[in-house]
């Protein structure tokens, strides 16, 4: 019996997906750019630390570094690996491979080798750009593989041309390719073309007027599709591109007050609000990645400058952005309806349309629409398939694995996974695949990894891992093994040793059954040492209070207790407030044990004795935490 009444499935299949704009379909990402190029030639398009960058100067870097790849055979379908730091060299070299006709491959610069070599390997890239601080890092080349330094070019650089070149691609051909978790234990490449980049370069014009992009922060990696939109969409309708190296460091930027935009996750815009680290000249806040609460949303709104904030949905394999809403003041949480040129449709486990209400399969089609992964040619036939509901030939629709339902209104509600993955401060994590990396760990019978939120928006990778009989399991010996193989935010921030896993009847993990990790300080490689100083000791009470552990040692690492990036910002916040000091987060990633932070923040606080009288030094050295107290 059929659920839906023709007039019900009309308006769900084709009213809602309305969605038709035009825009033109002939130019490729980069040529947007160059267009941009000869309407300001003269206005800032990119700025990092004190460098700014014109179009026409960005342009001719980008042409003269194309003549070179083109001279080295990159042209359309050739895939270019980038490894950089986050600098102008970064842009310049997205911009130059587009530019040869290439397709650019990120690759984190922190990274591990093995992932590394993977990456290169499977993307069977002749040529990857670096920068000799990075180059050691990098997997030796291949036979037919090439590194170059960009850092070390400026004699070349000279000798080629400044003119846009013609490389022959069209928006059929890839314009990159990015690496995600992979359930089977290795990354896949979602393949994207230049026309599906362009389509959503389009849609965000429409949406974003220029005063809202005139300065926009670029703080994702590049190996994540939300620096699609940071990069290319204010490069190609002329705003400024403000780099930073996370979204956390805007507060320090000298440019702060020139950024208009700010997209990023949840999570980090929370921390940002948490520290008072938004700027008045934000007018436009994109959220995406996780789901944003009614209540995240409305602290924005009462900062009284925000005038925008907007919820984004989207996968990779649908060029970043899939629907989006406009959140209202007290409003409700929906991720609203698609962008433009963009289908969703709600399916059962048959393949045909939910009614309004009732939860089914959220799957897309559309211009925005990933080629597919690279080499995996089963992979893709599974996952984008023919469009039943299409009308042109061909057309394809993909399965995203997300639930979602319709409201009254015609917008979605996101609900959640129909599988073990998640998403973690962005971070889409496909627990299939850490567990085939712990797996290979010889002492290791069987493990299982989820994610568990036993704190109240504090979503933490847990491994729970079962030793082989007469192996000893230590903790900072498998986060070792793992930091090996895996991203950072791919490993677990917890391990949790059991005798055995809790099964099903039916002899299935019962991921119900497991247990909450207690508070009790892991078995680490470096033996407990207790704080034998003041400072010590009031950091230690910090980190206790923060990563939920007691007791923490001096030797400690911060991050092998679970800690990471938005809780360093909290610990930062907790030193400041106790001994009136700004420490950075890289002083803080150079010193992540308490030992070392203590004698960091003693330092600090030693500089500032020339300024005391003897009574006040002497208070200073003996209790820092103290003295601190005194002065406020």
């Amino acid at each position: 019996m059929p659920l839906l009444s023709e007039r019900e499935r009309r308006r769900l299949l084709v009213e809602w997906n309305d969605t038709a704009a035009g825009y033109s379909r002939d130019a490729c990402v980069h040529q947007l750019f160059e267009a941009q190029v000869e309407r300001t030639p003269r206005a800032t398009a990119l700025i990092c630390g004190t460098e700014r960058l014109t179009y026409g100067e960005l342009n001719r870097r980008a042409n003269q570094l194309a003549d070179r790849l083109h001279g080295m055979g990159v042209g359309p379908e050739s895939l270019v690996g980038v490894c950089l730091e986050r600098t102008p060299a970064m842009v310049v070299g997205l911009l130059a491979i587009l530019k040869a006709g290439g397709a650019y491959v990120p690759i984190d610069p922190a990274y591990p080798r093995e992932r590394m070599a993977f990456i290169l390997g499977d993307a069977r890239a002749p040529v990857a750009l670096t920068q000799e601080s990075l180059r050691h890092h990098l997997p030796a080349p291949d036979r037919g593989h090439r590194f170059i330094c960009l850092d070390s070019q400026d004699e070349a650089r000279g000798q080629s041309s400044l003119q846009n070149p013609h490389s022959g691609v069209t928006t059929d051909n890839l314009a990159y390719v990015i690496y995600t978790s992979g359930s089977t234990g290795k990354p896949k490449g979602v393949a994207l073309e230049h026309g599906s980049a362009v389509a959503f370069i389009h849609w965000a014009k429409n949406v974003f007027p220029p005063e809202e992009l005139a300065g926009v922060l670029a703080a994702t990696s590049i190996c994540f599709d939300l620096s699609v939109f940071e990069l290319f969409v204010p490069l190609s309708w002329g705003g400024a591109v403000i780099l930073a190296d996370t979204a956390l460091q805007l507060p320090g930027l000298s440019a702060r007050g020139e950024v208009t935009l700010i997209n990023t996750v949840p999570s980090a815009i929370a921390e940002l609000l948490r520290l008072g680290g938004v700027p008045g000249s934000v007018r436009t806040i994109n959220l995406a990645g996780e789901p944003l609460s009614a209540r995240l949303a409305q602290q924005l709104y009462d900062l009284g400058t925000i005038r925008k904030v907007y919820d984004l949905y989207g996968p990779s394999e649908d060029t970043t952005y899939s629907t989006f809403v406009l959140r209202k003041p007290n409003g409700p949480a929906t991720i609203g309806r698609p962008i433009a040129n963009t289908q969703v449709y709600l399916l059962d486990r048959h393949l045909q349309p939910v009614p309004v209400g009732v939860p089914g399969e959220l799957c897309l089609a559309g211009d925005g629409l990933a080629r597919g992964y690279l080499n995996r040619p089963e992979l893709t036939a599974e996952k984008f398939i023919p469009n039943p509901f299409g009308d042109r030939s061909g057309a394809r629709l993909y399965r995203t694995g997300d639930r979602a339902r319709y409201l009254p209104d015609g917008n979605l509600e996101f609900l959640g996974r129909m599988d073990h993955q998640v998403k973690i401060r962005g971070y889409r994590i496909e627990p299939g695949e850490i567990e085939s990396s712990l797996a290979e760990h010889p002492a290791l019978r069987e493990n299982v990894v989820v994610a568990r939120q036993d704190a109240p928006g504090e979503k933490r990778i847990v491994a729970y891992v079962v030793a082989k009989p007469e192996a000893t399991l230590n903790v900072s010996a498998l986060r070792d093994f793992l930091q090996k193989k895996l991203p950072a935010h791919l490993v677990p921030a917890l391990f949790v040793p059991l005798a055995r896993l809790p099964l099903t009847p039916n002899g299935k993990v019962d991921r119900r059954a497991l247990p909450a990790p207690d508070q009790v300080r892991p078995d680490l490689a470096k033996a407990y040492a207790a704080p034998h100083t003041t400072t010590e000791e009031a950091l230690a009470e910090i980190w206790s209070e923060l990563l939920g552990v007691n007791p923490i040692g001096i030797h400690d690492n911060f991050f092998e207790l679970g800690g990471h990036s938005l809780l360093v910002t909290r610990v930062l916040s907790r030193v400041r407030q106790a001994f009136h000091l700004e420490l950075s987060l890289r002083r803080f990633f150079d010193a992540p044990t308490i030992a070392q932070l203590a004698a960091a923040v003693e330092e600090l606080l030693v500089q500032e004795i020339s300024g005391l009288t003897d009574e006040e030094a002497e208070r200073l050295v003996e209790d820092p935490a103290a003295f601190a107290k005194e002065g406020t």
